[in-house]
């Protein structure tokens, strides 16, 4: 009876640890700065931020963990029992929006996170436009980083921009804010201003525009770089030839009077052998007598 008795005890012990340990986990409780809810915390660039993460109703010792985002952020051995902390310093205008989570390593389905909320100033920038032909299109676009978000106007040579139903458009985030001029005309030229407005300041950003006549479809001056080109080529060409035609009206005119002259050497020697044939004797003795006298 008594071996009886013990068997049920054995088995039953650690089924009683196995029903126990979930309880002992659900009571586990994250807080971060005494807080044991997500929330969001209120700060400035250049402040410091501090966030502690503590672990609630626990038993035993507990690993903590941070993550930046969803990347892990590098702790030290002495910072990640039961209790850690993470210090941003100094706070920056990027670090708006990023949240720190705490999660418990044995369980990371317990977490905890803090969003920074961070305020600052408008701040603006852009550039100017390229210069513009008429009744094409051009944007003005101007970026913004304001927490909270600003009020943004446009205004036109320091007077407020009538926005001309058809003509512009505005295009607006929470980081930018893009004006649009379709078809511009020469009345667009001027300095447009950007201006933005929020509980914590004002700021405001000036944007160039000029507008250039339209062009020709076709570049005037190309235009005429090709007809002088052209011109200059015909003109050389018949200077060329004028050259090459006269150089063969030149050698023509010698070889037709080496051609008299061969011709009237040949009619000479003829004439002289007619004569010594019909009459040589005459001939001889009119120049004996002309030798004589």
């Amino acid at each position: 009876m008594v071996q009886k008795s013990r068997l049920p005890v054995l088995y039953g012990a650690p089924v009683l640890a196995v029903l126990l340990l979930p309880c002992l986990v659900a009571g586990v409780e994250l807080a971060i700065n005494n807080r044991s809810e997500s929330h969001s915390l209120l700060t400035e660039p250049g402040y410091e931020a501090s966030l502690w993460c503590t672990v609630q109703n626990n038993s035993g010792a507990e690993e903590l963990r941070w993550y930046r985002d969803n990347k892990t952020v590098s702790m030290t051995d002495g910072n990640k029992m039961n209790q850690s902390n993470i210090c941003i310093l100094p706070v920056a205008e990027s670090d708006n929006g990023v949240r720190f989570t705490c999660k418990l390593v044995r369980n990371e389905s317990m977490q905890l996170s803090v969003t920074l909320d961070v305020r600052f100033a408008p701040r603006l920038s852009g550039e100017d436009p390229a210069p513009a032909e008429e009744k094409s299109d051009v944007s003005l676009t101007c970026n913004v980083n304001s927490n909270p978000q600003a009020h943004m106007v446009w205004y036109k040579d320091n007077s407020s921009l009538s926005l001309e139903k058809g003509r512009y458009q505005i295009h607006q985030t929470s980081e930018v804010f893009q004006l649009t001029i379709k078809k511009v005309q020469k009345s667009d030229n001027g300095t447009y201003t950007c201006e933005a407005t929020s509980v914590l300041g004002r700021e405001t950003k000036e944007f160039h525009l000029t507008v250039t006549d339209k062009k020709p479809p076709f570049p005037l001056e190309a235009i005429i770089a090709a007809v002088v080109v052209v011109l200059l080529t015909i003109i050389f060409g018949i200077v060329a030839r004028w050259e090459k035609i006269f150089k063969v009206t030149k050698v023509s005119v010698h070889q037709k009077t080496q051609w008299a002259q061969h011709s009237y050497c040949w009619e000479k020697a003829l004439f002289n052998l007619r004569v010594i044939g019909e009459g040589g004797g005459e001939v001889q003795h009119n120049t004996a007598v002309a030798s004589r006298t």
